[in-house]
Formats: C-alpha cells, structure tokens, sequence
C-alpha cells in the first residue's frame, strides 16, 4: 500500500510542476461508473425538432381534455392560483409532488398542464421525475421512452427525449391535436440508480436547456417520504405544489411532507378525491386547494374548491 501511495504522490507532484499549458491539457483518470455529461439542446434546436407521436390520452383520467364540467372548472380555478402567485414570485417550473403513493399528484400534474395548454399560446413542458414507477405516459397515452433516465444518465440529447402529439387526421388530410402546445418528456427506462441521477445536478442543467422555450414547466416527482428522488427534484423548481388525498392522507404524513420541503417555496396543497364535498350550482366540487399547514401542522381549512 505504502508504494502505492508514493506514486500516486509523485505522479501529483509532477502533475502540479507543469506549465499552465500543458497542466490545462491534463484529465483526470474517470471510474467507469460515472455517468458521462449530458448533452445539451444546440441553441438552434426549437420546438419544430421535437418529434411527434400519436398520442391516445386516457379521457377518464383527463377531465381538462373536456370543453366543460366540474373538472374542467376545478382545474381553471387551481390555474388561476398559479397565475396568481406567478405575478407575485417569479415562477415558472413547478414539482407536483405529494408525501406517499396513490395521492393523486400525477394526476394533478396530467390535468394542470393539460389546463395550462389549453389556456393560450403559450408552451408547456410536462416532465415525468417518477423514474420508479412512472404514470404520465398512460394518462397522454404517450411512448415511455427515451425520456429524463436517459437524458440524465448523457445516453441521448435532450431534444430525443421531448416529444409532441401529432394529433388525429381529419378528413381533409391534416392532424389536429387537442393540446398542440405540450411537450412531453416520460420518465425513460426504470432505472434503480434514480436517486443517483436525479441527485447529480443534472435536472437543474435539463430546465435551464430547456426554460427559455417554455412558459410552463411541471414536474411530476415519486413520493417525498418514500424515497430521496423529489427533495433532489426541487432543486430544479421554483416552487412545489403538494397533493394529498381526501380523508386518506394523515395530517402527520402531510405535516412531514412540508417538512420535507423546508427550504423549498411551497405553494399549498390540493386536497384530491374528497368525498360528500360541498354543493356550489350545478358543479360538485371533490377537490379542494388550500395554502398549506396551520401552525400546528394541521392542513389549513380549504380557501377555493379544488379538483
């Protein structure tokens, strides 16, 4: 070992005798575990470069795709508190996450960037974090793959892994498409070193790439008290949007849930699947949002029906 030792200090020791010249030549030996760089959108990539796919989107599970009904109106309300507090902090890209499985956030997230889409002009980036057990792709009825594991991991470039819907034919020839302004990125392979590449900086790389060409950006993360994957994801947001299920969710697991976001921006929770909630006209509001935690570590009582 002590031989060892000695040539890796000598070997140091020439190294740092070099001229500036020849030193800025000098690499590194690299493990071949580590993950290659990613490679970035070419600045004359746009939009028009990313491929198209017919998508099949799960109506059921997408009540945004509608032109009316209380889905349609839950989802316009819970866009226009995003609207609302991106005049007052600078907001673009949000993490849709929630504290364990089965709370509804990427459904939250499916139908909140399908509202977002359909709203105006402007474009959306829809991102399935979820590299473990990945829901987007079957609400858009969209390929799995490439996506974020293999961008992250520097096997394609970004642009590979974006993709939009081509739309239906109509008969005279042409497509249309329901959402022409959302741009996918799936999950990409399972990978069981999720945790590594989401923790490597890389994402915050893949938003900055990305944000000059998109308004919107959400991110769909794993469960926060399930696995590390969403605290790294945030990194990458300027806020977090929390999810939590209708007399399902404990209040201790939404308290940790918040905790678990301390030193993100956290724009409150949507309360998903509530059951016998109240009448207003003709819609039947089963979804709620309000703006986080009491004091006590309470979810706050609900400000504007939610779905």
């Amino acid at each position: 070992m002590s031989r060892i030792h000695e040539a890796l200090q000598k070997a140091y020791r020439e190294r740092m005798s070099l001229p500036d010249s020849k030193l800025n030549g000098f690499h590194e030996p690299v493990a071949a575990s580590v993950l290659e760089e990613p490679r970035p959108v070419a600045s004359e990539s746009g939009l028009e470069s990313v491929a198209r796919h017919p998508w099949k989107p799960a109506i059921l599970s997408l009540p945004t795709l509608e032109d009316r009904g209380a889905g349609v109106e839950q989802f316009r309300s819970l866009r226009s508190h995003i609207y609302q507090a991106h005049y007052e902090i600078p907001l673009k890209t949000i993490l849709i996450a929630s504290g364990m499985p089965s709370e509804g956030k990427s459904f939250v997230a499916a139908n909140l960037a399908v509202s977002l889409a359909r709203n105006s002009v402007n474009n959306i980036l829809l991102i399935d974090g979820d590299m473990r057990r990945p829901t987007l792709q079957n609400l858009l009825g969209a390929p799995d793959s490439p996506g974020l594991s293999d961008y992250l991991e520097g096997s394609v470039d970004l642009v590979d892994v974006m993709q939009r819907d081509c739309g239906q034919e109509t008969p005279e020839g042409g497509s249309v498409s329901t959402v022409p302004n959302l741009t996918f990125i799936p999950s990409g392979k399972s990978k069981d070193n999720s945790s590594e590449l989401v923790a490597n900086h890389r994402i915050e790389e893949l938003i900055a790439a990305v944000s000059s060409r998109f308004d919107w950006i959400l991110i769909d993360s794993p469960p926060a008290l399930a696995v590390t994957d969403a605290i790294d994801l945030a990194r990458a947001a300027d806020a977090v949007l929390l999810v939590a299920r209708g007399a399902s969710t404990p209040y201790d697991v939404a308290r940790r849930t918040q905790a678990a976001f301390g030193k993100s921006r956290i724009l409150g929770f949507v309360l998903n699947d509530v059951k016998n909630a109240p009448h207003k006209g003709s819609y039947n509001y089963n979804y709620y949002y309000n703006s986080g935690l009491d004091g006590a570590g309470r979810p706050a009582k609900a400000m504007d029906k939610q779905r």
